[in-house]
């Protein structure tokens, strides 16, 4: 249920309100904005009067939600969520672009990859220390070490660090290390890990699952809010359909329709939405006119010779080439590209 309060109402009265209204077991989030304040009201709101909340003067209307998701659902919260990442910023006007190989694989090759991301625009860098696997002869990654391979990456550069967590017993050591805490596709409905990761004070990159709605994708990052976290950014990164000529399928559709149905901000992953480099910048360009925050891209300074997904990774040159393209349809969109 969404409690629309009249303009001018005084934060003493909407105290009140929400006093009121968490007497009766319910969560009440606060949106103050700029023509008026709204209440979410989250739990059974089946026994809450419409007509005996009109009563009060200061609000102006009561509006039932059907969605199953309140706290990631636009009419909950109308203006659109800027996440903080150590400073830099995801969502609203802002463009972020988020880039980096898909494991780390040595100090050497991690720093190298960071300051040329760097140069060519990059405000984050991703790397995977733990990685999930089709096959479980394939490189697992480093795992912790890769994760302080990351850090001496940050301290050269300064770009905050992006990787996934794998296993809720990791949420201690990622709250100490990590930036941005990414929680894969395979892992999108993993709720045990979804709840934990919900009560970390960092941001979350949360992956759309391989063949998961809207909805399922928007409820699994209820499930991180409804534990307290409210910084999550959702990431496109294509869907199982009937056809293999590409690794996946680019659901570019999902942007605007995202930004209708929630008000968290959402990137777009071109790198495995296609599985092969040459479809990157097309994937890319079509993500910044559909109305994407940012995007996160795979690059590798030999690609020919990376250990994970070295198909669908840039060249350090082929980023600058591309960033170059995003910048102007960035502009074109009317965002500005963090720097």
């Amino acid at each position: 249920m969404v409690v629309i309060l009249k303009p001018g109402t005084s934060q003493n009265e909407i105290r009140k309100l929400v006093a009121k209204f968490e007497a009766m077991d319910l969560r009440v989030g606060v949106t103050n904005g700029v023509d008026c304040s709204i209440l979410g009201l989250v739990g059974d709101t089946t026994k809450v009067d419409a007509d005996k909340i009109l009563l009060n003067e200061c609000v102006e209307r009561v509006t039932r939600i059907s969605e199953p998701y309140k706290k990631a659902n636009r009419k909950f919260h109308p203006e659109d969520t800027v996440v903080d990442v150590d400073g830099v910023p995801v969502g609203g006007n802002n463009f972020t672009v988020i880039a980096g190989p898909c494991s780390v694989e040595s100090e050497e090759q991690i720093i190298e990859v960071a300051k040329r991301v760097q140069e060519q625009g990059a405000t984050m860098l991703r790397g995977g220390a733990f990685k999930p696997r089709t096959s479980p002869y394939s490189f697992q990654g480093l795992g912790t070490e890769g994760l302080d391979l990351l850090l001496a990456a940050k301290a050269e550069t300064g770009l905050p660090i992006v990787t996934e967590i794998m296993a809720p017993r990791y949420c201690d050591l990622f709250e100490q290390k990590v930036d941005l805490v990414q929680v894969g596709a395979r892992n999108m409905q993993n709720f045990e890990l979804l709840k934990e990761v919900g009560k970390m004070s960092k941001p979350v990159l949360l992956k759309r699952g391989l063949a998961n709605t809207y909805e399922e994708w928007i409820m699994s990052a209820e499930y991180i809010m409804s534990e307290g976290n409210e910084n999550v950014i959702l990431c496109e990164r294509g869907i199982r359909t009937f056809e293999k000529y590409t690794r996946n399928t680019l659901d570019v559709s999902a942007v605007p329709s995202i930004k209708r149905m929630c008000h968290l901000p959402i990137i777009i992953d071109p790198s495995h939405s296609g599985g092969y480099s040459w479809l990157v910048e097309p994937l890319a360009l079509s993500g910044v006119a559909a109305g994407a925050d940012g995007l996160i891209i795979e690059v590798h300074n030999d690609p020919a010779h990376a250990l994970c997904d070295g198909q669908q990774s840039l060249t350090p040159p082929q980023f600058g080439d591309l960033m170059g393209k995003v910048e102007k349809m960035v502009d074109l969109m009317g965002k500005t590209v963090v720097k």
